[in-house]
């Protein structure tokens, strides 16, 4: 079995004064945290325990009890009579936060050793203890209780004494078949919301390198993500090659033009000064506006492709292992536009990860050479052109793919997602190789030559086959596709 997490939010209504008391609870759950995280660096080794036993330690030390009058570093000198699930939520917060300082602390004092230990001087500044303290406040099972769909009732802090008030929930409905976590009241501007982890127990389909050695009938959804009208390629194939499904998700250039016109207002209105304040976020409502389209876009992709990999029972989801993508040199507009839409990438792979995860879907990455060069059934070198153009050389961006070697004609971003499948069958049923030329010892006196004998010539790309900036099958070529498969899905709308 295996379980994946995830985290529901829900928007709380409530009285306008119950708005002033979860500020003041949560203002008291720093406190009683930050109090807790002095008394851990006053008594260090109790981080040398596990996370239960530091709890009773620590709680040794600082609550007072019939059997411990005198704690030695009383928490009633901050507040009194603080409910026990409020103050282990507090502890519980204080040990991760000490935790995560001193794990820090320590790979600074090493790479400080390694330094000087190479005669040189360490310039880095040590971490420090939290300045301030902004945690959520964690709910745990004796500070809520009756909760329903539509209603809940929370213990808090209104600044003067602990009170049950009730408050309404809207947004998405928990699940039936999960198990609940403590939930967290955050606050998001002046609004507060809850948000409930959830845990969901699945049969794991086992690791991807055993469900593809041991059965030729598994599925793979092979993704081909790209920054033109085709935001994402999804081609279906088992391990022993049967192509089952594809499916384009377009929307690329109704993005593509929103942002460039949102940037292209953001230069006007830089120019019209010339200055930029340091350390000040200018046009920050049109930057919103950006950020916002690309998350939603983002999202809504991730979840088309999760859910086509869902509706063919397919376990694996293989993408590109694309990094350190560069715009190609141009205009402001342009290269910013082509910078954001390869973040946007990143995020759809992101979350495409853990939603496939959450439905039981694996998640793997292969190498991006050549994908969108390679042919899908021979593996030559392919020439990429645009409708009415002749089928030669190579245009990157260009929407049909050919081969001159067996024939094949196609889609190229189809023919991309086909060859991103097959490098990841390839990982575990890799081909024969060539049996290669036995070195011989020198003190044999056989003379071997080190020129390999090859029909086919050097393994160099023609001309006119790749540019200096380009990577995998990301384009930054706008177009619009003239001919694509009978099952594509209507194009997504994007509310702007």
């Amino acid at each position: 079995m295996a379980k994946a997490t995830t985290t529901i939010r829900q928007v709380l209504t409530y009285q306008a004064n119950y708005g002033d008391w979860f500020a003041s609870n949560q203002a008291l759950f720093n406190q009683v945290a930050s109090f807790y995280f002095d008394v851990i660096q006053a008594h260090i080794n109790v981080l040398d325990h596990p996370n239960k036993e530091a709890l009773t330690i620590l709680e040794t030390l600082t609550h007072t009890t019939q059997r411990n009058p005198n704690p030695v570093m009383p928490l009633s000198d901050i507040a009194k009579d603080i409910p026990a699930y409020f103050r282990r939520a507090a502890i519980h917060a204080a040990l991760g936060s000490a935790h995560s300082f001193h794990s820090h602390l320590e790979k600074w004092r090493q790479r400080k050793e390694k330094v000087i230990a190479k005669g040189k001087k360490f310039h880095q500044r040590p971490p420090v203890p939290p300045r301030s303290w902004n945690k959520s406040v964690v709910l745990y099972q004796g500070m809520w209780k009756e909760r329903t769909e539509n209603s809940m009732m929370i213990k808090v802090w209104n600044g003067t004494c602990w009170s049950w008030i009730k408050v309404r929930i809207t947004g998405r409905e928990l699940p039936a078949d999960v198990e609940l976590g403590s939930p967290q009241l955050i606050r998001k501007g002046t609004q507060w919301w809850l948000h409930t982890p959830i845990e969901k127990q699945f049969q794991s389909p086992g690791k991807i390198e055993k469900q593809v050695t041991t059965n030729a009938q598994t599925k793979i959804c092979a993704v081909d993500l790209n920054i033109n009208e085709n935001l994402a390629v999804c081609t279906i194939q088992t391990v022993e090659g049967t192509i089952l499904a594809t499916t384009f998700m377009k929307g690329g250039q109704e993005i593509s033009g929103f942002r460039k016109k949102q940037l292209g207002r953001i230069a006007r209105n830089r120019s019209l000064t010339g200055i930029i304040a340091e350390n000040e976020q200018d046009n920050g409502d049109l930057w919103k506006k950006i950020r916002h389209v690309d998350e939603q876009a983002a999202h809504l992709i991730s979840a088309r492709i999760v859910q086509f990999a869902k509706r063919h029972e397919a376990t694996i989801l293989v993408f590109e292992h694309l990094e350190n993508l560069r715009p190609a040199k141009g205009k402001y507009s342009r290269r910013s536009n082509t910078k954001r839409a390869y973040w946007m990438k990143g995020r759809i792979f992101n979350y495409a990860k853990y939603k496939a995860y959450n439905m039981g879907i694996f998640t793997s990455r292969v190498s991006p050479r050549n994908t969108s060069r390679e042919c899908a059934c021979c593996h030559s070198l392919i020439a990429r052109y645009d409708a009415g153009q002749p089928a030669e050389g190579y245009t990157p961006g260009a929407p049909l793919a050919y081969c001159a070697e067996c024939g094949m004609k196609g889609n190229a971003d189809r023919n991309a997602s086909l060859v991103i499948g097959q490098r990841l069958i390839e990982r575990y049923h890799p081909k024969e190789k060539p049996q290669a030329l036995r070195r011989v010892s020198k003190d044999t006196g056989v003379v071997v030559s080190q020129d390999a004998k090859c029909e086919e010539g050097p393994s160099i790309l023609p001309s006119g086959h790749g540019d200096s900036n380009e990577h995998g099958t990301a384009q930054d070529a706008m177009f619009r596709m003239d001919e694509h498969a009978s099952n594509i899905p209507t194009q997504l709308r994007f509310l702007f």
